[in-house]
Order: C-alpha cells, then structure tokens, then sequence
C-alpha cells in the first residue's frame, strides 16, 4: 500500500481531475488554500484531520477517501484492527483509525477515533442527509449537536444530523476513544 502522503496526493489528484477543477477552483471550493493543495498533491505536506475534513466537504466526498481506498469485496467476512489502522496525521491531537472507508454499496464509513485530553474540534456541516452515530468505548467526552455540547461517557452513543456545525471536545485528563459511522444519504452517489 501508498504511505498515507502519496496516497493521499493521488487521491486528491484524482478528485480535481473528476470534476476538472483547477487548484484554484479546488481552494475555493475546500476554503483551503491554492499553495497547501499543491503541497499535499506533491506529497509535500501533511494536512491535519480538520485540513483533510474540510477538503472532503469541499469535494463533497467522505473523509475516507483520502485516506484509505475502498475495500474490495469480500468472499469471507474481514477483521480490521484498530491498533494496526490508527494514524495520527500532521499534529492533530486525534488518533484515527479507518474501520471500514466509505462504500457506495453500504453509504457510511466508520473510524475508531482517540481524543487526547484537553482536545477540541468544531466541524464544518456535511451535505444535507448525512447522519453520524457516535458511540463512546472509553473514557469521557462531549459532542456539539444542534448547538449543544452533550456529555458521554464509556457504552453512551449519540446520533445527530452531521448537516450543520458539529464537534468532539475531551476537556478531561485522559484519552477519550470512540467510533464514528458517518451515515450518507442514498443520492450521494447521483451527486459524485
């Protein structure tokens, strides 16, 4: 398999060619800029999850795409490790493991993510129809849905429309580990 940085050069080359944009095209629509694009396409950088979030909504795409190809169908079931997938992109307090990456056939993806403590993100809002499914497996966080910070602890879940503004916070002074299903709606795949 690529390292991360060349897949991820690839993948974002391939996006801009799919939809023939320019590098300025792809900094408007992602609200990241021209110069950090052609960095990351020359494999030059290594953008954070919050970079790599916003060029996902920019393409209208899943996160998962930059990171990992889909997987190819399977004749027998297929174990995914945690402990072997977990990545920490650029200096981003976020450990993230891709569990399963998005595929058209199911519509969601799904990571384990790890905040470390005193760790905060606010996302930008995904397309209309997306849901996301947040299930806490260890440890203590808060998530920003409709405009509040809930509270969750270990075995505690939460689902939410991911189409507006949305957040992770652990305020606390250990790691708080849980899965993310990004569910999107049926037409994601009309809209690609």
């Amino acid at each position: 398999m690529l390292a991360l940085n060349q897949y991820l050069a690839a993948a974002l080359k391939q996006q801009r060619k799919d939809k023939q944009w320019s590098l300025d095209t792809a900094a408007k629509q992602t609200g990241v800029s021209k110069a950090m694009l052609g960095q990351i396409e020359r494999g030059e950088s290594s953008p954070t999850i919050a970079t790599l979030w916003k060029i996902a909504g920019g393409f209208n795409t899943s996160l998962s795409t930059f990171l990992e190809p889909e997987l190819a169908e399977q004749a027998q079931p297929e174990i995914r490790s945690a402990d072997q997938l977990r990545q920490q992109p650029a200096s981003d307090d976020m450990l993230v493991a891709i569990l399963f990456p998005y595929d058209e056939k199911y519509g969601f993806e799904m990571y384990e993510l790890t905040l470390l403590e005193n760790y905060q993100r606010v996302s930008e809002p995904h397309e209309v129809g997306v849901s996301e499914h947040v299930i806490v497996t260890s440890g203590e966080m808060e998530v920003l849905a409709n405009g509040q910070w809930n509270k969750l602890s270990q075995g505690q879940a939460l689902r939410f429309t991911g189409d507006k503004p949305h957040g992770y916070r652990n305020l606390n002074k250990q790691a708080a580990v849980f899965h993310c299903l990004i569910h999107y709606s049926r037409n994601k795949s009309q809209q690609n």
